[in-house]
């Protein structure tokens, strides 16, 4: 049942224009200090996981481990999504709260 809420959350977010996705945009997020949250499918690429875990933990964001690629790219009415950042306060805290 978490795993739909913070699906549905996702989505939300995603319709309210506070989310990006993909490798590059989701790194430029972080980087710029946009992103609040990043979340990475579970079946990514190790390294995938390991490029954002190093990057999370340098700029201290918090990054989660989520659901897989077709789930996290269905919820963002989108094909396969292997990352993703989200760009508002009340939203990532809803999804950590959640995860």
């Amino acid at each position: 049942m978490k795993n739909n809420r913070v699906l549905s959350l996702i989505g939300l977010a995603t319709k309210a224009g506070k989310t990006v996705s993909g490798e590059f945009s989701t790194e430029k997020s972080v980087k710029t200090g946009k992103g609040l949250l990043v979340i990475v499918a579970e079946d990514a690429s190790e390294n995938t996981k390991k490029k954002f875990r190093n990057m999370c933990s340098f700029y201290e964001v918090p990054i989660f481990f989520f659901s897989d690629k077709e789930s996290l790219g269905r919820a963002m009415g989108k094909e396969y999504r292997a990352c993703l950042a989200v760009q508002d306060e009340n939203f990532a805290k809803a999804i950590m709260k959640e995860v």
